[in-house]
């Protein structure tokens, strides 16, 4: 027996994907424990810091993003709303995003920066012996670019 009758025995409602395609949407049973769709992100480690960087286009970082520390982890959301009106056409767009990341040590209170850029976030985390305590936000600072509307 292949390994594709296999899965289809396993499932519920083997070919409901295909009949209806990946864009079907979800039946609430199916949904994942957090309503939010997860976010694209690298994460590297250079000489003492996490660089954590996430593809986020579309957001304006000061209303629709949000970073908090808590501990050890890392935890970026954001929640967007986008709607366009014509004569004949209106169509909106919207979700929330979230992923939380783990370090392997306590976040320090000081030195957490986060920066957008080009629909990418960047935020770097100098890790340092000393811990952490509780939870708490990183504010978000914009390229010079972006604020003035174009090109320096």
């Amino acid at each position: 027996m292949s390994l594709t009758q296999m899965e289809r025995r396993r499932s519920l409602f083997p070919d409901l994907e295909q009949w209806f395609g990946a864009d079907f949407p979800r039946l609430p049973m199916w949904r994942p424990a957090l309503d939010a769709h997860p976010i694209a992100i690298e994460v590297t480690s250079n000489d003492g810091t996490y660089t954590l960087r996430a593809e986020m286009p579309g957001m304006d970082p000061e209303k629709d993003i949000e970073i908090t520390v808590d501990g050890d982890t890392l935890t970026v959301s954001a929640e967007h709303t986008e709607s366009t009106e014509d004569k004949d056409h209106s169509e909106f767009r919207y979700g929330s995003f979230r992923r939380s990341v783990r370090l392997p040590g306590q976040i320090p209170p000081d030195g957490v920066e986060a920066a957008y850029e080009d629909g990418i976030l960047t935020v770097r985390v100098p890790m340092e012996p000393e811990p952490a305590v509780g939870r708490r936000s990183i504010p978000i600072t914009r390229s010079r670019a972006e604020v003035t509307g174009g090109a320096s």
